[in-house]
């Protein structure tokens, strides 16, 4: 029988491919079959993809921290450690290679969520102690650790309820464009042959042009009409700016991301930038009196436009919850009517159901318990200062809040890939330092409260995001999701504890350019951290919100959601810079050219699956010089150049050509096909 076995699971990687309904909405009672078959056993857990896993959460860990504090950079973990996956499981010639991989990709992606929930927010207590010396402010690895991991598991355990939701219930509804780049290298790698070439050869293109352009400067990143004398003057006299940034992962994310979500994401910028700032710069007066005409309109923008997006995310994810609460209960109500013995409880039936087990509800509440004692044990020894009416109230906002952002997290993945955990976790530090004020928690031991609150938050909301990534890869490719959520805890674990000494290490040996010893010149940038740290301290310190904007925000949300405008899209347009969003727009557009210029619409598909194939190359690639990038920094070797040019609009043209090749290169090799 196992001889047997055995031969089902080589068979599987000798014509491996992504099923035709993978990527598109399932026709009434059609069933999305994955590449694994649910009703067979395949090699998952061992120890090659735990050792493999961990070592990749270890690294990765460790190379994501660096870049987010030293550059304002958090690469994506999962792409890069997916080739590193396959490659090591071709060498190592793996017979279950695509099974293992899975396992080894969703343990070691922990290492970007638990970086991005902690370098967002835990450093902010840093940089306030540099500022202001006298105010006796202490952070401990030991807090930076427990932040990380309570966080980390937090987000596990809220959103495994979801997960029949997000990754089979909406089915083709949302693209998840980086689940898909992670899966087409993942499938690729098992498969071989002319996609395995295909990926390659499109992710060294998208990996030397994002490297040539960010690492080497050979020229310019941002593309803008500000490159010009009269852009110039446009931008300062009427606030107006179109800005796009000419990175390969981002033309390649908009592609995967398609026309419609990429339109609704750059309307919301689009209304930002070219209808508020020109109002606001035209008629807006500062709360100190200066005229909005004199400021830069990034600073308008900066300061008052996104804060408004994060008011339209906060009302985004009310509403979720809302919705989704006839799929809290139907998922809870699944997971304890098959533990209580029906017709799916047998043997049989959870034979054939292996790539639908989630962990039991019993130990999800059982683990929910265990996080809130252990939370609370924190809260009262780990040195915070609190009563236990402040850990009270500490414990209600952790769990009110990471419960009330968590689809908002899963949802903006699934839709733009893009996590906007520090908008969410904006909001949080608001709600959390003016409640903790109210209960006398103020000053210094105010501040580190509501940082680790907000660490704590902001980790679950990244996790929450990453976690459904993998389970969505899991769910293509026919992984047991009850194994990717066990082992999601481990790798939980080990990046916590990394990401706790390199923030402990480098702060101490770089900081942040406030403290008197810090290396000049060197100082990490932080910039997510220090825009936290700019709302938590005037909170403590008695001053106000501006809640205004906020509700600006949410009233708009509130307007696009009845007319039927998916208002979470719009807000993250509204929240994120036009030059992040604009590119998305361009890689959305040539989906849509190169999936209808035929009119046999097997044609159309064959070349838009074509196109899906370069689009994941061009973000694989992209990451993955990404990393290498950050480890020559770290490494202290310096590989950009000087060249005249940089300061003539040369610098600017050549960027504007180099885009146009590169979405050229896009269009014509996708429209290179013929029908099969």
């Amino acid at each position: 029988m196992k001889e047997k076995e055995q031969e089902t699971v080589e068979s599987v990687g000798q014509d491996v491919k992504m099923p035709e309904n993978a990527y598109r909405e399932l026709k009434s009672g059609e069933e999305y079959k994955p590449i694994l078959l649910p009703e067979k056993k395949y090699p998952e857990l061992n120890a090659w993809t735990i050792v493999w896993g961990i070592i990749m959460a270890v690294i990765f860990s460790a190379a994501t921290a660096y870049a987010g504090l030293r550059f304002g950079q958090v690469f994506e973990a999962a792409i890069p450690i997916a080739i590193i996956a396959v490659g090591a499981s071709t060498i190592a010639k793996r017979k279950s290679g695509l099974s293992e991989n899975v396992l080894i990709q969703s343990i070691g992606a922990s290492s970007g969520v638990i970086v991005a929930g902690a370098i967002f927010t835990l450093p902010a207590i840093f940089i306030i102690q540099e500022k202001n010396p006298g105010m006796g402010l202490e952070v401990h690895f030991f807090q930076i650790f427990m932040a990380s991991l309570l966080g980390g598991f937090l987000g596990i355990l809220f959103l495994i309820p979801f997960r029949k939701y997000f990754v089979s219930d909406m089915h083709g509804k949302y693209p998840f464009p980086e689940a898909t780049a992670t899966t087409e290298i993942l499938v690729s790698g098992a498969k071989g042959g002319s996609q395995l070439k295909l990926l390659l050869a499109s992710g060294l293109i998208g990996g030397l042009y994002d490297f040539c352009m960010t690492t080497f400067k050979f020229w310019s990143e941002a593309i803008s009409t500000r490159m010009t004398a009269w852009g110039e003057a446009l931008a300062m006299n009427h606030k107006f700016t179109l800005n796009m940034s000419g990175t390969g992962i981002l033309l390649g994310t908009g592609y995967l991301i398609g026309l419609k979500y990429a339109a609704i994401i750059c309307a919301g910028s689009f209304l930002s930038w070219w209808v508020i700032v020109p109002l606001l710069g035209s008629y807006g007066v500062t709360g100190d009196g200066t005229l909005m005409s004199t400021m830069d309109p990034d600073l308008i923008f900066k300061n008052y436009v996104r804060l408004i997006g994060i008011g339209g995310i906060a009302m985004a994810g009310l509403l979720g919850v809302i919705k989704s609460a006839g799929v809290i209960k139907t998922s809870m109500g699944t997971i304890f009517k098959a533990k209580k013995g029906g017709a799916e409880s047998s043997p049989e039936a959870q034979e054939t159901l292996r790539t639908r087990r989630d962990i039991s509800m019993k130990i999800i509440l059982f683990g929910f318990l265990a996080v809130f004692l252990v939370m609370f044990l924190f809260f009262i020894f780990g040195g915070l200062n609190m009563n236990f009416t402040q850990v009270i109230v500490a414990l209600l906002i952790v769990f009110l809040f990471a419960f009330l952002f968590t689809t908002v997290a899963a949802t903006a993945i699934a839709t733009v890939g893009s996590n906007p955990v520090s908008g969410m976790t904006i909001m949080t530090l608001i709600f959390s330092s003016f409640i903790l004020a109210a209960v006398g928690l103020k000053g210094s031991a105010g501040i580190v409260t509501a940082m680790i609150v907000g660490g704590i938050v902001c980790s679950a909301l990244a996790m929450a995001g990453g976690f459904i990534t993998d389970l969505k890869i899991g769910y293509w490719i026919g992984s047991s999701p009850f194994k990717q959520q066990a082992f999601k805890f481990v790798g939980t674990l080990v990046s916590a504890l990394t990401v706790g000494i390199v923030i402990m290490i480098l702060s101490k040996i770089y900081g942040y350019g406030y403290a008197p010893d810090a290396i000049k010149g060197e100082e990490l940038a932080a910039p997510q951290a220090n825009a936290m740290a700019a709302v938590v301290e005037p909170l403590m310190s008695g001053e106000g919100a501006p809640w205004i904007l906020y509700i600006v925000g949410a009233v708009i949300a509130l307007l696009l959601d009845m007319i039927g405008v998916p208002a979470l899209a719009f807000s993250l347009g509204m929240f994120l810079p036009l030059a992040l969003n604009t590119p998305l727009l361009v890689g959305g557009a040539i989906a849509w050219f190169v999936g209808s210029r035929s009119k046999d619409e097997a044609v159309n598909k064959q070349r838009k699956d074509k196109g899906t194939l370069l689009a994941s190359g061009l973000l694989a690639g992209a990451a993955i010089f990404g990393v290498v990038s950050a480890v020559l920094k770290f490494v202290g070797v310096d590989v950009t150049t000087t060249m005249a040019y940089q300061n003539s609009p040369a610098f600017s043209i050549l960027a504007v050509v180099m885009f146009v090749a590169l979405c050229v290169y896009l269009i014509v090799h996708s429209m290179k096909t013929q029908k099969k």
